[in-house]
């Protein structure tokens, strides 16, 4: 058995229904009311740590429900799936007190293989969970271990791949997929065996926006299909991408600790999200700026279902009617000229011109496999363009050296321990100017205004094994910085980061911005291009399709639709509040976000430096 796959036989059961723990279930209120998964005053502590990651949990759900457990990365979310699924002890050893029971057993007792029967487990990162050279080998997996009959086999492999819609891409390779279509061969290998419990650990992740509402809709589509036989747990962050369909409940915790439990609209309205360092919702954060106390009556699950009184209909109305926003004049520092490459006669980037202005934070976006990473490659020197030249300050660079290029961009990579190569950080920061010829108190200068640009002087001797996530990544940025580069390019540098995280990140990129330096992009998460950039470059198929604000992108269907991007709860906040009338949606997200950043600094300050 590997830890990648968890999947097994389930029973007939029947649905859930009534109302639990406050909560009404998805069935009839009729039905039996059947716990399947509960813990009582259960801690854990794993065994590398000196505290216990869980505290005195308390939890029911009950078989049929679909359920959302949100919370900050750190917060102990992801430990109660390792428990749920076996994974602890087994995989994850540590000490715990209090009980659990899963489907009837003892996950902590149960031999993992036996848990597997009853659990089914979607880990965040498709690539790390294919086995198969095929995509039929793939879902068949767990069929091959427990030695299934061969015409059997066949047949619920081609009855889960329907079930998922991927039938037609069983004879493929999995790297040759989409991120989406990825998605769905690793839930169509756990449906194979009719498992009890489907478990998503983040799996919007590493989904381009239309990809991850895919996913949703499929998890969506299980889920009403098993009719309350299947009971469904998404563990994400992205709050507002999971409640793209109804789920039953949300569960919020922090700091190991179950810290609300209720339906999404108790949950929503209450506040709870943005104290814990939760996004929520982009609609009701529009909806209590204009003036609204957002209560669970108004129903604010969904942007269609939310109650828009008058009055705060009337304000929202305004922002439409608001001029929109003018760039200032600058002067171009980056210039493509019809740029374009490929490999082994397949074309990747074709015929791309544009310009990226002095000062400017800009957004390259557009779904999975449209050529943004490659673009960046290109422009630090790490590909040369088939045809085509690069400019940096009018001066051609298409030939100059990396080395030498990499004094004016840098390039900072999504995860940064691909980077790191130092046990401390000084040595680490110090590495990019061993070769310089510059004199030692020059680069003990950069340095040290590298650190302190980036919060990190203080801690300049320490290991880099003992920072977070957030830190390493300032710890590559400042490597970068030392370099004195005129542009930064960072590749979805908010990737698998919750909201309190994502934003003390954008704040600091934000901050070397308003020192002079040219930031970019490469991201397909839109609200941080709503709230950071001054315009978006919107790739599809290799190419550039559009350069508009990112407000104006995300006021358009069709641009959304041709990159495999989507439009906000903001545009269809704006399109209710219209009522039939003419709206201007690129004006009101504008105003949205200018609201926003003010609101944000005058309300939530004190919020965002919860559990870090």
């Amino acid at each position: 058995m590997t830890e990648h796959r968890q999947n097994g036989a389930g029973a007939d059961t029947e649905g859930a229904g009534g109302v639990t723990n406050g909560v009404r279930a998805r069935s009839g209120g009729d039905a039996k009311i059947e716990p399947i998964i509960e813990f009582h005053d259960f801690t854990f502590q794993y065994r590398a740590q000196s505290k216990p990651t869980l505290h005195d949990v308390n939890l029911t759900i009950n078989r049929g429900e679909k359920v959302a457990i949100v919370g900050q990365s750190g917060s102990g979310k992801s430990t109660i799936a390792n428990v749920i699924n076996g994974l602890i002890p087994y995989r994850f050893p540590g000490e715990f007190s209090g009980t659990v029971r899963v489907g009837g057993i003892d996950p902590t007792t149960t031999p993992l293989h036996e848990t597997s029967k009853i659990v089914g487990t979607v880990l965040q990162d498709p690539d790390g969970q294919f086995i198969g050279l095929s995509v039929a080998e793939d879902i068949a997996f767990a069929l091959e271990n427990d030695q299934i009959e061969h015409d059997e086999m066949h047949a619920r492999v081609a009855k889960a791949a329907a079930v998922v819609n991927i039938e037609d891409r069983l004879q493929a390779a999995p790297q040759d997929l989409s991120g989406g279509q990825k998605q769905r061969v690793s839930m169509a290998g756990v449906l194979v065996d009719d498992v009890q419990i489907l478990l998503f650990d983040e799996p919007l992740a590493s989904l381009d926006p239309a990809s991850g509402q895919q996913a949703i809709e499929t998890i969506d589509a299980l889920h009403k299909r098993a009719a309350g036989d299947a009971t469904i747990i998404i563990i994400e962050h992205r709050l507002e991408d999971v409640l793209h369909c109804k789920v039953d409940r949300i569960i919020v915790v922090d700091r190991g600790r179950i810290v609300a439990d209720g339906t999404p609209n108790e949950i929503i309205a209450s506040r709870v999200l943005t104290e814990h360092g939760i996004r929520e919702p982009l609609y009701v954060t529009a909806l209590r700026m204009a003036g609204h106390d957002v209560a669970s009556e108004d129903e604010p699950e969904s942007v269609g279902s939310v109650h828009i009184p008058a009055a705060a209909r009337a304000e929202l109305a305004s922002w439409a009617r608001e001029p929109r926003m003018v760039p200032p004049d600058a002067n171009p520092i980056l210039e493509l000229e019809n740029i374009e490459f490929g490999i082994n006669d397949v074309d990747i980037i074709k015929g791309v011109s544009t310009r990226i202005f002095e000062g400017e934070v800009v957004a390259i976006c557009g779904t999975n496999g449209a050529g943004k990473s490659t673009l960046a490659k290109l422009i630090c020197g790490f590909e040369k363009p088939d045809t085509g030249r690069v400019r940096l300050r009018g001066e051609d660079i298409t030939d100059t050296p990396i080395a030498r290029r990499g004094r004016n961009i840098g390039f900072v990579l999504q995860n940064p321990n691909q980077m790191i190569s130092k046990t401390f950080i000084l040595e680490e920061v110090s590495l990019a100017l061993e070769h310089e010829k510059i004199s030692e108190d020059e680069k003990q200068a950069r340095i040290e205004r590298a650190l302190r640009t980036c919060g990190l002087w203080a801690y300049r001797e320490w290991p880099i094994s003992a920072l977070s996530y957030g830190q390493r990544k300032r710890v590559t940025i400042a490597s970068v910085m030392v370099t004195t580069p005129d542009i930064i390019i960072l590749d979805e540098p908010t990737a698998g980061q919750d909201w309190a995280h994502y934003t003390e990140i954008m704040e600091f990129l934000k901050s070397l911005n308003d020192s002079g330096i040219t930031i970019i992009l490469i991201t397909h998460d839109m609200h941080l291009a709503l709230e950071y950039t001054d315009r978006a470059l919107v790739m599809s198929d290799g190419r550039i399709i559009a350069e508009q604000s990112s407000a104006a992108v995300l006021a358009n269907p069709e641009l959304t639709r041709a990159a495999s991007l989507r439009t906000t709860s903001l545009y269809d906040l704006a399109l209710r509040v219209a009522d039939g009338s003419d709206v201007d949606a690129t004006a009101f997200i504008e105003q949205f976000i200018a609201r926003e950043n003010q609101w944000r600094e005058d309300v939530l300050a004190d919020h965002l430096g919860t559990g870090r």
